[in-house]
């Protein structure tokens, strides 16, 4: 079984990016105990400091591994970057994370052709033969019509071609959208109520 998720800082001040690089280190050592693999798909830097992981997990106990991590982790240590800051509670979040699905590959088994007959000039030729070609790729729902030349081959192929360039234009769109809802999941954390709570430069567990 595998899952994802995701150790942000919120965009936190440093400090908050410190904690991010110690519950991923501390989570990298507890998930041995519960055979636990663990893949960095994606990190975030900011001054030489992870802001966010984005990691995979896979094994039997993945559900029970996640959920001890799952929710607000509070770090509470003098600052080691401002010693004379007055704040001591530092907090990131461990969630879900949905990475994006690609959009379904090319596949003629996946595109539906209807043959038609084609409109405007052509003389006799239009009105007796259904060349025209509408191909609909059934997954998405995606839709063409073709009637560019006489030969409905020629038109299915077309239509084909045109279909690619609509899938194409369709994974951008989830990809962009998917990084504007991965950007508003990592500035938007909960604090308090924290699920687990770690104590100075050691960050041991209270």
């Amino acid at each position: 079984m595998e899952t994802y998720i995701l150790i942000t800082s919120g965009r936190g001040p440093k400090e908050c990016n410190l904690a991010v690089q110690l519950v991923f280190e501390r989570l990298l050592a507890e998930a041995d105990q519960y055979a636990i693999s663990i893949e960095t798909m994606r990190e975030e830097k900011i001054d030489g400091l992870p802001c966010s992981f984005v990691l995979k997990l896979t094994g039997k106990e993945v559900e029970l591994f996640k959920n001890r991590w799952r929710g607000t982790i509070c770090w509470i240590c003098q600052s080691p970057f401002r010693p004379n800051h007055r704040r001591k509670n530092w907090f990131v979040e461990v969630k879900d994370w949905h990475p994006a699905k690609s959009t379904a590959k090319m596949s003629l088994k996946d595109v539906q052709f209807k043959a038609m007959r084609s409109s405007g000039a052509g003389g006799q030729h239009v009105n007796k033969v259904s060349s025209a070609v509408r191909a609909t790729h059934l997954p998405t729902g995606l839709m063409v019509q073709v009637m560019d030349t006489r030969s409905q081959l020629q038109n299915k192929e077309i239509a084909v071609s045109r279909l690619e360039e609509q899938l194409i234009a369709l994974e951008r769109l989830q990809k962009a959208t998917a990084e504007n809802q991965r950007w508003k999941e990592q500035i938007a954390i909960k604090r308090g109520n924290s699920k687990r709570i770690f104590l100075g430069s050691k960050f041991k567990e209270q």
